[in-house]
């Protein structure tokens, strides 16, 4: 071995490490802290936060809840989109999904002598599944912004506000399509709150409703579309929560249909509210990308500031 080219090949590695440690390890985490120091951008490299009277209240990049400590929407409050971020939403720590997808429409019933004990739907064992998640967010939405009844419908929704699914029960062709239904049941509708399904007969047999305990896997799944309308009133974003479970924006439609609530609870007049919401309405990106949004958390400061209520 030659000890000569052996300590030269060290001696390299070894001015490389330092030329490298200090270009990638002081140099560039250095010239990045001076970019963000740049005026127009340091409030960006800071997390975007938002400060009222001095006191931080979260950050414009990152949404939150604006409901009572029961859960309840706060009146005078533009409400966000639901986030499945964390068990109440909008934790940072727990970004992600409900990791539902389009064929989650059959709910997980709870135990109805656990319910009638005190227990609440959850620990009973109740897991509404994505579709009766989304019935029930439009036919809640409904009610608190006064739409009226019958607003809240929805495609393959009941009137109740669960997903509108049958199993049908039946000898079956060789597609796995039932040919001739024997017994049909609405599996979102436990007998326990409901003595008449939302459909009396499907294809001639009387619907039942679902008793807890039954199996009706061998059925064939059949979501049932309904007579609601292809574009309905409440918009899609009021009752799907985000990828990340942290988007801060609502539609303009979701945020249009919240004005008249907040301007009742703030004691001002439609216009008013409309007039501070076309200041936190952004455009698309660059003219064409994404969609117009509104950030949640700077309307709502904004409103406190020009609108102040006491509740």
């Amino acid at each position: 071995m030659n000890i000569t080219n052996t300590l030269r090949q060290h001696w390299a590695a070894l001015r490389a490490l330092l030329i490298f440690t200090v270009i990638l390890g002081f140099g560039y985490p250095l010239l990045i802290w001076l970019v963000a120091l740049i005026p127009g951008l340091h409030g960006k490299a800071e997390g975007s936060l938002l400060s009222v009277a001095g006191k931080t209240v979260g950050s414009t990049l990152i949404g939150q809840s604006f409901t009572d400590s029961s859960g309840s929407p706060l009146p005078q409050y533009f409400q966000s989109r639901p986030s499945a971020a964390g068990s109440n939403g909008y934790d940072p720590t727990a970004s992600g999904g409900s990791n539902l997808g389009p064929e989650s429409v059959v709910d997980t019933p709870g135990d109805p002598a656990q319910l009638a004990a005190g227990k609440t739907a959850s620990d009973a064992g109740f897991k509404p599944s994505l579709l009766t998640q989304i019935c029930s967010r439009s036919v809640s939405i409904a009610t608190t912004e006064g739409m009226g009844e019958g607003a809240g419908a929805r495609p393959f929704c009941t009137g109740g506000g669960v997903g509108a699914v049958l199993s049908v029960i039946g000898p079956r062709d060789a597609r796995g399509y039932v040919i001739r239904p024997t017994r049909v049941i609405s599996v979102n509708e436990p007998c326990a709150t409901t003595k008449q399904p939302f459909l009396d007969f499907y294809e001639g047999v009387r619907v039942e409703c679902a008793k807890f305990g039954e199996d009706y896997s061998n059925g064939q799944v059949v979501p049932i579309r309904g007579a609601a309308p292809d574009s309905p009133q409440v918009p899609a974003d009021a009752v799907t929560a985000s990828g990340s479970g942290l988007d801060p924006h609502i539609s303009p439609a979701y945020a249009e249909l919240q004005v008249s609530r907040v301007a009742k609870a703030r004691h001002v007049s439609p216009d008013q509210i409309r007039a501070v919401l076309a200041r936190y309405r952004d455009g698309r990106a660059l003219g064409f990308f994404g969609e117009p949004t509104v950030n949640v958390l700077q309307l709502n400061a904004e409103l406190d500031h020009r609108f102040p209520t006491t509740s």
